[in-house]
C-alpha cells in the first residue's frame, strides 16, 4: 500500500509542480477549475497543505503547528513559495516510516496512508484545475487517474463533500479514467478552453 501511494505521489507531485512553473505573470488573478479560487487561491491552498505535511509526517498535533500557516503563505512569488514548501513535503513523504501510523488532521487522527492518498489526489486535480487558469494541457494519465478514483470513489458521497467537493458530474460510462475523476469530485472534465 505504501508503495502504491508514493509511486502516485511521485507522478502527481511533477504534474502539479510544472503547472505551477507554466503560470504566467498575468495569470494568478485568474478563475481556476475550483469553485471560486484563482490561480494564487489555489497554490497558495497547496502551498499551505505542503507546509503542514512535514509536521503531520513526524506526528506532531494540530496544536503543536498552531496557525503559522493560516492566510497567505505565498505573498508576492506564489511559484517560489510553493517551490520552498514543496521540496521538504517530498523529501518527508519518502522518509522512512514516514507513512506508518497515524497522522493528525482536521476531523480527527487517519492512517498516514490514507493521508497520503489525499495530498496525492489534491495534487493531481489541482494541477488540472490550475490548468482551467492558464489555458496549459494537463491529462491526468490512466495509471495515475485510476488508482486514485478507485481510492476516492471509497469516501466521496453522490452528494459530494460541502466545502471541498461539488456533487459529482455524470460522465459517460465509456469515459477515460481522468475524466472520471475529475467527474467524481465535481468537476466537468470538458475542457473550457
Amino acid at each position: 500500500m505504501t508503495h502504491d501511494v508514493l509511486r502516485a505521489f511521485d507522478a502527481a507531485f511533477p504534474l502539479f509542480d510544472r503547472t505551477v512553473r507554466e503560470v504566467g505573470p498575468d495569470q494568478w488573478a485568474r478563475r481556476t477549475g475550483a469553485t471560486d479560487w484563482t490561480a494564487k487561491d489555489l497554490v497558495n491552498h497547496l502551498t499551505s497543505e505542503h507546509l503542514w505535511a512535514p509536521h503531520l509526517l513526524r506526528k506532531e498535533s494540530l496544536d503543536d503547528v498552531g496557525d503559522r500557516y493560516d492566510g497567505d503563505v505565498t505573498g508576492t512569488d506564489p511559484a517560489g513559495a510553493w517551490a520552498e514548501a514543496s521540496k521538504d513535503s517530498q523529501i518527508t513523504f519518502h522518509a522512512p516510516h514516514a507513512l506508518e501510523g497515524d497522522v493528525h488532521v482536521t476531523s480527527g487522527t487517519i492512517p498516514a496512508t490514507e493521508y497520503a492518498w489525499q495530498m496525492t489526489t489534491d495534487l493531481a486535480v489541482h494541477a488540472w484545475d490550475l490548468s482551467q487558469a492558464t489555458g496549459a494541457r494537463v491529462h491526468l494519465p490512466d495509471s495515475l487517474a485510476q488508482p486514485l478514483f478507485e481510492q476516492a470513489r471509497t469516501f466521496v458521497p453522490a452528494t459530494g463533500i460541502p466545502g471541498l467537493f461539488d456533487p459529482p458530474v455524470e460522465v459517460p460510462e465509456t469515459a477515460d479514467w481522468h475524466s472520471r475523476l475529475l467527474a467524481l469530485l465535481g468537476r466537468d472534465p470538458t475542457p473550457q478552453h
